[in-house]
């Protein structure tokens, strides 16, 4: 009897699994609310309703709120949007860093497990919402980990204080847009191709700003274009990247730079061998920390003919015809 009626509990779930399957399995909007005034509470439950390779975009609408979660996209989920109602007060948060320990175990976190959100799919978007990573600065911290090619990020904040963004897919790209990103130390890293059009990053300390571990034979890392680069109160000394590998490549073009920015621009993180391989670039960029004939010799200031290859187009040009409305 008791096999029966665990055989019946097992179809019976089966069946409440399929029909919530079908429901969902649609274009329809589905919205979230921490307050409990909307079909979910979670992102991560509206999440989890979502069909595997959708080919019908859908969003998920969140509503104002502090979610405290952490966050997976995973890799069977394509085509899904989510948006937040409003960028200040639509707040994603988590707080490990590198030197917590593992649950049930001796070994701390390290860099990679420590995002707030991880987006494994292809086709994701997020809009106007906030993503942070509010530990405190006892290790890195990462608050936003991309694995999947093709992302977009509209009218967000991403904050943090070191290795705020990873960009961790490689040969993957992810388009940043209108975009507010902070941090200490290396707070754009990783070997993804990424595009910043109009983003606003901002160094909370003397440091780095990014960290670009280019492929090589990858033409493109980190392209910041029309980008405002500023610091807080009393911070002066910033560069505006190192190579976490070889061969990054980061280009800052039509930027306005504050006077935070280091005449020198670029370091070789203590590797002289890296000033062969590593591709810093910069164009037509203004403000006080424009220095160019102060410059590292190993930098270069693109001129008007190479400047006007670097497009949008040509940066994420594949032969899948995806491109990103800029």
């Amino acid at each position: 009897m008791k096999k029966l009626i665990s055989l019946m509990m097992l179809v019976m779930a089966s069946i409440v699994s399929a029909q919530a399957a079908n429901k969902y399995d649609n274009p329809d909007t589905l919205f979230v609310a921490r307050d409990g005034t909307a079909e979910f509470r979670n992102i991560d439950d509206a999440i989890e309703v979502c069909r595997a390779f959708m080919e019908y975009h859908k969003v998920i609408f969140v509503k104002k709120g502090l979610y405290k979660e952490k966050l997976i996209i995973p890799s069977w989920l394509t085509n899904i949007e989510i948006c937040g109602e409003d960028a200040e007060n639509t707040i994603i948060t988590y707080d490990d860093h590198a030197n917590v320990f593992m649950p049930g175990t001796n070994r701390k976190m390290g860099t990679f497990r420590t995002y707030t959100v991880r987006v494994d799919g292809n086709d994701i978007t997020f809009k106007n919402i906030t993503i942070e990573n509010n530990a405190a600065r006892l290790g890195q911290a990462v608050a936003l980990n991309t694995q999947g090619d093709r992302l977009v990020f509209v009218n967000c904040r991403i904050l943090g204080n070191q290795d705020t963004v990873y960009t961790g897919g490689v040969n993957t790209r992810v388009f940043f847009k209108d975009c507010h990103i902070e941090g200490t130390t290396d707070f754009i890293f990783g070997p993804s191709t990424a595009w910043f059009e109009n983003c606003t990053i901002y160094s909370r300390v003397n440091s780095y700003i990014t960290a670009a571990s280019t492929p090589q034979g990858v033409p493109y890392g980190y392209v910041f274009n029309r980008c405002k680069i500023v610091a807080a109160e009393g911070v002066d000394k910033v560069y505006l990247g190192r190579p976490w590998r070889p061969y990054a490549h980061t280009l800052f073009m039509n930027c306005e730079l504050g006077k935070h920015i280091r005449p020198e621009g670029w370091y070789n993180w203590n590797n002289p061998t890296n000033e062969n391989t590593a591709r810093y670039q910069e164009y037509n960029n203004s403000g006080e920390g424009v220095a160019p004939k102060k410059r590292v010799a190993w930098s270069r200031q693109l001129t008007k003919k190479e400047a006007a290859q670097v497009t949008i187009e040509n940066v994420f040009k594949r032969n899948d015809g995806w491109m990103p409305e800029k």
